[in-house]
């Protein structure tokens, strides 16, 4: 194993960077990730038009905001995660950005389903690069008992990108559909969603430079924890600890089942169900996610803070179990609920309470791995969570509706039936979950000394 030059290596007690600039670089990452997510969710609002232009189905919608984009993700993820271990962690970031928004544009020039699929294949090889880095990244900056509140304010990307996704998107729907086409330089004559799709991916790319001006912070560990270690060790030391692996992982990937499913289908929901129009669903549910998901996030990372600070070393895998399991009967009131302003109201406990794991839950990741592992095991992770979550979770609905139900208006049914037992079923596995969290973080302690 190669030892890292003294200077890039320094101890975990040794002081952090100043507070203010360590929260100038959460900033400056949650920004990246709320562009990420915009790109990612956009198309959720843009279901109608698409089928219209493009001629398919639920089925084949389920797979652009899902599956094409959840295999290439996770199959980039690990190999990103291994550079982000050991290369700038800032570059790694910049290139990404700039790939997934030139590729989100792309989706705006796509004529057929197939050019569609394979251009939102390129967005997730694009998005794969950032949160492995970024966790890392954050983890250099803020001490042990601060990690999950820094990763949650991070976190904060998903709900504020997509809420933007849906809130700007439907205000943009309103302004774009005035007329039937728009002749853009180059690209020629477009459809709204076209438009859309190309305002959203552009900025990213001018913007992606601008992440030098992030310092790459030195590595923290012993010399043996930090530096390039080889593959087999990472995938023994994780074998070691498989059983919080597989109950930290697969837990937040049922979590992620049902979340997932929501973000693809809520405003079709709300356009099926109660005769919403696209532009109306947009704004009402992206001010609720933005509000609503991410007060939640930053809500978890705090109260598992503060557990931690009192002693509890299970805070983080505890705070997730405790938010999935309230979720259960919020999910079965809200997609049953008689009318859209109950539906609307339940929707902001529903997304406060199905947010709170996304920053426990890489926060808990950073805490029981060595620094050279974070990169890799957080790539892990969201492999295992964009797999089981977007992968499955919104193709499982439109699944339940074209093929059970056999009627596009039972799509409540469809939410109903996976975000439930999704939620119940991954606060049995983190509930297991929690002894080997604490048996992981004695053999950390005992492979840094």
């Amino acid at each position: 194993m190669t030892t890292p030059p003294a200077k890039s290596v320094i101890a975990e007690s040794d002081p952090y960077p100043a507070a203010g600039y360590a929260w100038y670089v959460v900033g400056a990452l949650t920004v990246v990730y709320v562009f990420s997510f915009i790109d990612r969710q956009i198309l959720s609002l843009l279901v109608r038009p698409l089928r219209r232009d493009i001629g398919i189905s639920d089925t084949q919608i389920s797979l652009l905001l899902g599956f094409a984009f959840a295999v290439f993700y996770t199959a980039s993820g690990i190999p990103l995660g291994r550079l982000a271990d050991s290369m700038s962690r800032r570059t790694i970031i910049a290139a990404g950005f700039a790939v997934w928004s030139l590729f989100t544009a792309g989706c705006g020039l796509a004529r057929n389903f197939l050019q569609m699929l394979l251009l939102r294949t390129g967005v997730g090889v694009g998005e794969a690069a950032l949160s492995p880095a970024a966790y890392s990244l954050i983890s250099d900056y803020f001490p042990p008992h601060r990690r999950a509140t820094a990763i949650s304010v991070y976190g904060m990307g998903i709900y504020l990108g997509a809420g933007l996704a849906l809130l700007l998107g439907g205000v943009v729907i309103g302004v774009a559909s005035a007329q039937e086409a728009w002749v853009l330089p180059l690209a020629g004559a477009v459809r709204p969603w076209q438009l859309i799709l190309l305002a959203v991916g552009l900025p990213g790319v001018l913007l992606a430079p601008l992440l030098y001006a992030i310092r790459e912070p030195v590595r923290r560990g012993s010399a043996r924890a930090v530096g390039r270690i080889p593959l087999r060790q990472v995938l023994s030391y994780m074998g070691r600890n498989r059983r919080t692996f597989l109950c930290h992982n697969f837990g937040l990937g049922l979590t992620a089942f049902g979340t997932y499913a929501g973000g693809a289908w809520d405003p079709t929901f709300f356009i099926r169900t109660y005769g919403w129009s696209a532009e109306r669903a947009g704004v009402v549910l992206g001010a609720i996610i933005m509000i609503a998901g991410s007060a939640g996030i930053v809500a978890g990372g705090r109260f598992a803070d503060w557990l931690a600070e009192r002693g509890h070393r299970d805070s983080k895998m505890r705070v997730a179990m405790y938010a999935t399991l309230a979720n259960v009967p919020l999910a079965l009131a809200m997609y049953s609920s008689p009318n859209a302003a109950l539906a609307a109201v339940l929707f902001v406990p529903h997304l406060f309470f199905t947010s709170a794991p996304y920053g426990v839950a890489p926060a808990a990741i950073q805490e029981m791995m060595p620094n050279a592992m974070r990169g890799q095991a957080s790539a892990l992770y969201l492999l295992v969570n964009t797999l089981v979550g977007l992968g499955l979770g919104p193709t499982a609905v439109a699944l339940l509706t074209d093929y059970a139900f056999h009627n596009d208006a039972a799509i409540r049914y469809s939410l109903l039936i996976v975000s439930a037992s999704g939620s119940l079923a991954s606060a049995a596995v983190l509930g297991l979950g929690l002894k080997p969290f604490l048996e992981s973080l004695e053999r950390l302690k005992e492979y840094e000394s």
